[in-house]
Parts: structure tokens; sequence; C-alpha cells
């Protein structure tokens, strides 16, 4: 679908644009909230700056797009593709990342404030100094990802695959890290307080 055309249907009011076809689009900069883009095809589409707040990306392919600084507060995206992805600073809150795949995904600074990211697919990705804070983790992987300063505390973190996951400086006060796998992840000056550990595999090198 042309870009035009789908930025002149949403302003005249339509919302559903399921399935559209959007690879490597530009729709940089643009208020497209509560769009309906379930199935869309949005490969290596830049959406940076892009306000989504309560959109629904369920099933998107959204594989190597930027959505540097994008407002995705509230949307849902469960069973979306983002590997690889450009998540820096996006604002994620309150979003259905249900089973998604981020694998690989630069999610450096941002913001995932009690999202549901339940059984999923983060291998790989870099979340530097990105903000969990209550975040529901249950059942993902996480091996390999890179959580370098990152806050995750009050998350829930049960069952989560943190092998050979960077955890330097990492806040998880307060966060349920039962039966979470940490084999061989790095944890220096990682804060731990009144977080839930047990029964966790601690084979830390």
């Amino acid at each position: 679908m042309n870009t035009n055309k789908l930025i002149e249907q949403y302003l005249a009011g339509n919302r559903d644009f399921v399935g559209s076809c959007l690879q490597q689009a530009n729709l940089s900069e643009t208020c497209l909230n509560g769009i309906k883009l379930n199935r869309a095809n949005l490969t290596s589409a830049n959406l940076e700056g892009v306000s989504l707040r309560r959109a629904k990306l369920n099933e998107a392919n959204l594989e190597k797009a930027t959505l540097w600084r994008t407002d995705l507060s509230k949307s849902f995206l469960i069973w979306s593709c983002l590997s690889k992805a450009c998540l820096i600073r996006t604002n994620l809150n309150y979003a259905d990342l249900h089973k998604a795949n981020l694998s690989q995904a630069d999610m450096r600074l941002a913001s995932l404030r009690y999202a549901d990211v339940s059984n999923t697919n983060l291998a790989g990705a870099d979340l530097r100094y990105a903000d969990l804070t209550g975040a529901n983790l249950a059942n993902s992987n996480l091996a390999g990802a890179n959580l370098t300063g990152a806050i995750l505390s009050k998350a829930d973190l049960y069952n989560v695959n943190l092998s050979k996951a960077v955890l330097a400086r990492v806040d998880m006060t307060d966060a349920d890290l039962s039966c979470v796998s940490l084999d061989e992840a790095e944890l220096y000056n990682a804060k731990i307080g009144d977080s839930n550990l047990s029964p966790s595999l601690l084979e830390i090198v």
C-alpha cells in the first residue's frame, strides 16, 4: 500500500489496515494511534518517531524495522516479529508483546514498564539501560542478551532463560527470579536485593 494513501485514509477515519504490505515504507513522525495493522508486512519500514499508542500489530512482520523513539504504549504486538529491529528509546509501556520475536533487537534505553513480554524470544537482544520495571517476562528467552544497567525491579522473571546474558549493574530489586537460569551469566555489581531466587540455577562463571 502507498504510504500517502494510508495516511489519507487514516485521516479520513479509517483505522483498519489489516494485512497491508508496507515493506520499506516511510511513515516517520506520523500519528497513527489506534491503527489496526495485524498481520501487516512492515519489514525494514521506517517508523521513527511514529505515535502508535493502542495500535494493534498482532502477528505483524517488523523485522529490521526502525522504531527509534516510537510510541507503542498500550499497543498489541502478540506473535509479532521484531527480530533485528531498532527499538532505541521506544515507548512500550503497558504493551502486550506476548510470544513476540525480539531476537537480536536493539532496545537500548527502551521503556517497557509493566509490559507483557512473557513467552517472548529476546535472545541476543541489546537491552542496555532499558526500563522493565514491573514487566512480565515469565518463560521468556533472554539467552545472550545484554541488560547492562537495565531496571528489572518488581519484574516477573519466572523460568526466564538468562544464560550467558550480561547483567552488569542491573537492578532486580523485588523481582521474581524463581526457576530462572543464570548459567554463565555476568552479574557484576547487579542489585538483587529482596528478589526471589529459589530454586534458581546459579552456575555463574
